[in-house]
């Protein structure tokens, strides 16, 4: 049997550490792996960095473009990292590579927030987490995914994922678990 190699978003509220543990993960499954802050266009950046949260209508071609990303590692595997906050946006995603499987980093406020204030040079202001937090959808139960707790080192937020993943469980009893 052929084992075809995982095809993932690692998703969250800004500062939960989805580029640091999408890079980790990527390198640890042999994948490539992209930070969609990277994919932003300028105007985006340029909402953000002044305080604004984006709109649906500002994250629909950035999500398209995430889409193509997918889709187009869809036989050979990728890690991403993205917000994906909402059920619509990963169902937009989705649309691209319907195979993708979703990691919720997630946690509690202040601990984001600790964490958020230690990154240096990022575009998205502190400013903005509350937005995040107001507008974050858990995944759903006919999504396939898994939420993992922040609160822990990286290095066991990617043994969290590879043990869950090889876990010998159906497809469908995996998801969403802790």
């Amino acid at each position: 049997m052929t084992r075809t190699a995982p095809l993932l978003v690692v998703m969250g509220v800004s500062g939960s550490g989805k580029s640091t543990v999408g890079a980790a993960l990527a390198q640890r499954l042999g994948v490539p792996f992209a930070d969609a802050d990277d994919l932003h266009p300028a105007a985006n950046i340029a909402k953000m960095a002044s305080g604004q949260p984006l709109d649906d209508d500002d994250r629909y071609p950035w999500l398209e473009t995430i889409g193509a990303w997918l889709a187009d590692r869809d036989a050979s595997g990728g890690v991403i990292s993205c917000s994906a906050l909402k059920v619509a946006y990963r169902d937009q995603l989705r649309r691209h590579a319907p195979r993708v499987r979703f990691i919720h980093l997630s946690g509690s406020r202040d601990v984001i927030a600790r964490r958020q204030a230690g990154r240096l040079g990022h575009f998205m202001p502190a400013s903005l987490l509350d937005s995040q937090f107001a507008v974050i959808e858990p995944l759903g139960p006919e999504e396939d995914g898994v939420v993992i707790d922040v609160d822990q080192s990286v290095d066991a937020i990617v043994q969290h994922y590879v043990d869950q993943a090889s876990a010998p469980q159906s497809h469908s009893a995996r998801r969403n678990q802790q």
